[in-house]
């Protein structure tokens, strides 16, 4: 395992020599790039390191064609994604998926129940549920990674759903909290704003996880480059997780009627006390506790398509193009 200081003069790691092989491979490490044996102390440059010596050597023949990634991908920056003109296949994306879950459904599934499981158990009470909420972040980025490792044709575990704690964890907490608090304080306080910033943000969770960046670098990335799209990412959200949106709006709309007219029943009699509407709220809330657990298993179903268009918008949005 390998610490190595990027080009943004940022130490990354520990990753493998696989990892920095890859890296070679897509141009973002050189033979000047300064890199750390895991309990070494010592910085040297990878040239000097036998290991990615001939690997080096070959990347730097003329006749060496310009570094690409699998699949004949041009490596990216930053700076790279926000010069270019941002593109969103949605149609793409959605069969894409299709044909991600199709072969890798066991692996996809099975990450998404532990996630959904665990979702599901901490929301029984107020302080599980708090604590979830802070760590969604390191969840998902897990999760994520499951999903760009196969969409990459890399090997990937179940085990992999839990990398989040092992990778950028703290960075991935504050990406996933960060962006949620605020976009929840924006729903608060201005409906369109809290939209605007949750679809803004839908990206910046993966690049944490995936480009091992800041959290906050990473949600200006993704704001940036969301907003310049913001219509076409927001469909996409809206089409890949139709089923489960459509439901859940069926039940709250049920949910929402049934209040009404206990109120509108309950306010003949005089006008109810707050311990009187919190008792209408629980005794409807409970009447309809079976629509809304099919609402979260449909949600289960949902999850790993759903996930699949978005990493495949991801890898539109922030992944190589095509040389």
């Amino acid at each position: 395992m390998y610490k190595i200081i990027g080009a943004d003069k940022k130490e990354y790691g520990p990753v493998s020599a696989d990892q920095l092989h890859q890296w070679i491979s897509e141009g973002r490490a050189n033979a000047q790039s300064l890199v750390q044996a895991v309990g070494s102390g010592e910085w040297k440059p990878l040239s000097a390191i036998p290991e990615f010596a001939e690997m080096l050597r070959l990347q730097a023949e003329p006749s060496t064609p310009p570094p690409v990634s699998a699949g004949g991908f041009a490596a990216t920056t930053p700076e790279e994604i926000l010069a270019r003109q941002p593109e969103l296949k949605i149609g793409a994306c959605l069969s894409q998926s299709w044909n991600l879950l199709a072969e890798n459904f066991g692996l996809l599934f099975a990450s998404s129940l532990l996630i959904w499981l665990i979702s599901t158990a901490c929301r029984m009470n107020m302080v599980t549920g708090l604590a979830y909420w802070v760590f969604q972040g390191v969840f998902y980025g897990g999760l994520y990674l499951v999903f760009l490792k196969r969409m990459r044709g890399e090997s990937a575990s179940v085990g992999d759903t839990f990398s989040g704690f092992g990778v950028a964890f703290a960075q991935l907490l504050l990406a996933g909290f960060i962006s949620s608090l605020l976009g929840i304080l924006g729903l608060f306080f201005c409906l369109l704003p809290g939209i605007y910033l949750m679809v803004a943000w839908t990206f910046c969770v993966p690049l944490v996880a995936d480009k091992r960046m800041e959290f906050w670098s990473a949600m200006e990335l993704s704001r940036k480059t969301v907003t310049r799209i913001w219509f076409a990412v927001f469909a996409l959200l809206l089409l890949a997780f139709l089923p489960s949106i459509l439901f859940s709006l069926f039940v709250q709309i049920k949910i929402g009627f049934a209040m009404y007219v206990s109120m509108v029943e309950a306010m003949k009699h005089g006008r109810p006390t707050p311990e009187e509407v919190r008792a209408m709220a629980m005794q409807i809330t409970t009447a309809n506790l079976p629509l809304l657990w099919i609402s979260r298993f449909i949600l289960l179903l949902n999850l790993p398509f759903a996930l699949g268009a978005l990493m495949h918008g991801y890898e539109n949005l922030f992944g190589p193009r095509k040389s």
